[in-house]
């Protein structure tokens, strides 16, 4: 039987809070502004949901305010328990993606990931790091260390990716030999400078390793960084690199499609990348 899978990708502007908000404020508002287009995602039928990068406060690393350190929690933890119920509800896996912390001074940039069941499978933490003008990244995150982590959901191998991560072949293709079927990167990025490489780059990867990818931005701009407008324009790409559909630059939106997993056999028994890939000629890649 074919192994159709609907999907869904939230992309979402920040919530307005009264006066500045605290930060448990902001990402109560945060949460509840996503809950509407959650429940939706459920009731259209979607299997696999995707949010979007620290979903539940603002992209804060355009500045270096230690408060915000605040706002990280324990994965698993509080917001990810209140996601598990939304799955087990609706039957339909979600990545969640939130700000991580592990112990006092250790945090990272991470996305849970949750069966249909609501039972909490696991997460990955963001590998690659930026430190530039806009992104101090560094500042709030460590890099993460657990791998290119697949997991078998109820419905699909999913593999993540987090923004910056887009950047390198190498950890996408590490996700395609563990097995992924599916790669998710929740991001948050802004026009300019990369924004010619958000429909380049993950296409790329989808053709280069045989998988399907959902790649989700955030819309708006957000005050006090204003670093720029986040242009949404969220879409899913097939193992051909072909891009099946596409959200708006600028509305919150959930993005859903519908696609047929066995499409992975069919693009890969043309395309044996995986076959004639030479390892024992690719040492200086990984020498320090």
């Amino acid at each position: 039987m074919p192994r159709k899978i609907k999907s869904g990708l939230i992309q979402m502007s920040l919530a307005k809070t009264e006066g500045q908000g605290s930060i448990d404020e902001i990402k109560e508002a945060m949460v509840q502004k996503h809950l509407p287009f959650i429940e939706e995602a459920g009731k259209q039928g979607v299997q696999i949901l995707c949010l979007q990068e620290i979903f539940n406060t603002p992209y804060f690393c355009p500045g270096q305010d230690h408060k915000w350190y605040q706002s990280a929690e324990s994965v698993p933890g509080p917001i990810v328990e209140r996601m598990q119920e939304y799955a087990k509800k609706y039957q339909m896996v979600m990545i969640v993606p939130i700000y991580e912390k592990e112990q006092a001074g250790v945090l990272y940039n991470t996305a849970a990931v949750i069966d249909a069941d609501g039972s909490y499978l696991g997460k990955y933490r963001k590998t690659h790091i930026p430190h530039t003008s806009g992104f101090w990244e560094k500042y709030f995150f460590k890099p993460g260390n657990l791998g290119y982590p697949v997991f078998e959901t109820r419905y699909a191998k999913v593999g993540v990716y987090i923004c910056y991560d887009r950047h390198f072949p190498e950890g996408a293709r590490a996700l395609g030999l563990n097995g992924a079927e599916i790669v998710y990167n929740p991001s948050a990025t802004v026009a300019g400078l990369s924004q010619y490489l958000w429909k380049l780059e993950q296409p790329a990867h989808a053709a280069a390793n045989g998988y399907f990818m959902g790649c989700i931005n955030r819309v708006g701009t957000e005050a006090p960084w204003n670093i720029g407008r986040f242009y949404g324009s969220s879409y899913f790409v097939d193992p051909r690199g072909q891009i099946l559909k596409t959200a708006s630059e600028d509305k919150d939106e959930l993005l859903v499609a519908e696609f047929d997993l066995d499409m992975i056999d069919e693009v890969r028994s043309t395309w044996q990348f995986f076959r004639d890939r030479r390892p024992d000629a690719y040492g200086d890649l990984v020498a320090p």
